[in-house]
């Protein structure tokens, strides 16, 4: 049904394998950076009008590979289409984020919480199917969903939120009922995971954007659990074919030992993080060690051509010496920015980053001085 894959360098390093180089996709890198992105976003007429159409959601998908060698794609979605699909009225108003028209705060509308039906989400996974076959094999596609704490964040506070006080005092006064919201969210993202590795993903992304916002008894109750609920239903294979997991949790790198014993192939990092002590602490060799995924301040990307080269290869550096042994698995690494890229970002900083990971990586493997 699909093209066989012509470049593998991402999931191989999912793998922890060696590799000729450091593979290298960036969160958020199909959005409003690119120019051409905006236009089709205009023709859509709005974001969800985007998402939900099969041949816009694939346009938009391939736009970065077009411009740049990149080593991924990634689905374009949004992580709130599951909450969205439960009923509660997801909106974007322009320049304001995701908004709920009905958010979850009492026990009568948490009762009526069930896990949706695939086919109100069926418009992501024919975009999966299409994204795939437009490919052409020529890099792999992660399919991704929020974290079912993340989810509930927005689900309970009805948008972003700076505090989050309403999600927070829940939480603490009604535990019985975030529980209650997360584990219908764990079983339904683990679900909708399973049905886009079904339609054509290749890897898949747990995105627990605010993870970190927890204290640290609450992160492993309520967000670290719920996510090794939903990897523990997830399909280690298709057709044969093994689908490496992959979670990050922005704000994170203090649970990493906790995150090490998570049923998944990848840890992604913010920029917080030390590499060199993050591979010490759990991408070294070993029962349960991980491929870490990360980790440039978006930020960087705002600075000259020679500057951004300087920081990735600081960032490559820091990871230390490739893997390069063929006959066993090692610490390997995905570059990757240490959280989605700014949409004021300038599309030739990106041209420079790839660049820059490609050239820096290879010539760490040659043994040759930089």
């Amino acid at each position: 049904m699909f093209a066989p894959l012509q470049n593998d360098t991402f999931l191989r390093a999912c793998w922890r394998q060696a590799t000729d180089y450091t593979p290298v996709w960036l969160m958020r890198q199909a959005g409003r950076y690119l120019p051409e992105y905006r236009a089709t976003r205009a023709q859509a007429g709005s974001f969800m009008g985007l998402a939900t159409n099969t041949d816009y959601a694939t346009e938009v998908t391939l736009q970065p590979l077009e411009r740049f060698p990149l080593d991924a794609a990634i689905l374009f979605s949004d992580i709130l289409t599951v909450p969205d699909a439960m009923g509660l009225g997801l909106s974007f108003a322009l320049g304001e984020g995701p908004k709920f028209a009905t958010p979850v705060r009492d026990e009568a509308t948490v009762a009526k919480l069930e896990v949706p039906d695939m086919d109100k989400l069926r418009y992501v996974f024919d975009a999966v199917t299409s994204i795939r076959k437009a490919l052409n094999g020529r890099v792999p596609l992660i399919g991704f969903s929020g974290s079912p704490w993340t989810l509930a964040c927005y689900m309970v506070e009805g948008a972003g939120s700076s505090d989050y006080r309403l999600v927070k005092t829940m939480m603490y006064q009604r535990p019985d009922l975030m529980h209650k919201i997360l584990a219908i969210n764990a079983d339904a993202v683990a679900l909708y995971l399973n049905t886009q590795i079904e339609a054509g993903a290749q890897a898949v992304m747990i995105f627990d954007s605010w993870g970190g916002v927890l204290a640290d008894a609450a992160f492993h109750t309520f967000s670290l659990a719920y996510t090794a609920r939903v990897l523990a239903q997830l399909k280690r294979e298709h057709n044969g074919v093994k689908i490496p997991r992959l979670v990050f949790t922005k704000g994170g790198g203090q649970w990493l030992e906790s995150m090490k014993a998570l049923d998944c192939e990848v840890l992604g990092l913010d920029w917080t993080v030390n590499l060199a002590q993050a591979r010490a602490r759990v991408g070294e060799n070993g029962p349960g060690a991980k491929a870490l995924q990360g980790n440039l301040d978006p930020n960087v990307l705002f600075a000259t051509p020679a500057q951004i080269e300087a920081e990735v290869a600081a960032v490559l550096n820091s990871f230390g010496a490739p893997h390069t042994d063929l006959s066993q698995c090692g610490p390997t690494q995905i570059f990757n920015l240490g959280h989605g890229i700014n949409q004021h970002t300038p599309p030739e900083s990106v041209e420079a980053l790839v660049r820059a990971v490609h050239a820096h990586s290879r010539q760490m493997r040659s043994g040759k001085p930089g």
